[in-house]
């Protein structure tokens, strides 16, 4: 497989080896390598039961990893950075997530990409628009920018609302 091109969202709510959740996201981007553009970092209410905001941000990374693998070196930075499995939406000190490659639809035992929920997530969606607003999903076939539009209208109307 030649260089492929990953989005991938990363997200911290709780310090760690390397400090705040902001530079925890700091740490795992230098930790992925062959990040070729980030967006700026947000601060976003939690999914579910954690009462504290997340850092967030998405990287594009070019890697001649295939999407397991990718998985499995995003699993390996979580682990070394502290992360351990436990509680569904608990805090975390760091969540990376495969949300779009360049080869298209992925899916195998324990990945899928796209990531099933990131075109209900503005946390993906916003920051992924300002690096890559014409990328496509292979799914709806949608670019990021009218995914992320039609998430904030849906949101206008019903701010409990999933996307569209």
């Amino acid at each position: 497989m030649g260089r492929a091109s990953y989005a991938i969202a990363i997200g911290s709510n709780r310090r760690g080896y390397h400090g705040s959740p902001e530079q925890e996201v700091a740490a795992a981007l230098k930790a992925l390598g062959g990040v070729v553009a980030v967006a700026p970092v947000i601060r976003s209410a939690p999914l579910g039961p954690s009462l504290r905001r997340y850092a967030n941000t998405v990287a594009l990374v070019e890697s001649p990893l295939s999407p397991p693998e990718m998985l499995a070196r995003c699993k390996a930075i979580e682990r070394s950075f502290g992360r351990r499995r436990g509680r569904r939406w608990g805090t975390r000190v760091l969540d990376l997530d495969l949300v779009l490659w360049s080869g298209g639809p992925w899916a195998s035992h324990g990945l899928i990409v796209p990531h099933p929920a990131f075109r209900t997530r503005d946390f993906v969606l916003d920051p992924l628009a300002q690096l890559a607003p014409d990328w496509r999903d292979p799914v709806s076939s949608l670019t990021i920018r009218q995914l992320a539009r039609r998430l904030r209208r849906a949101r206008a109307v019903d701010p409990a609302a999933p996307a569209p």
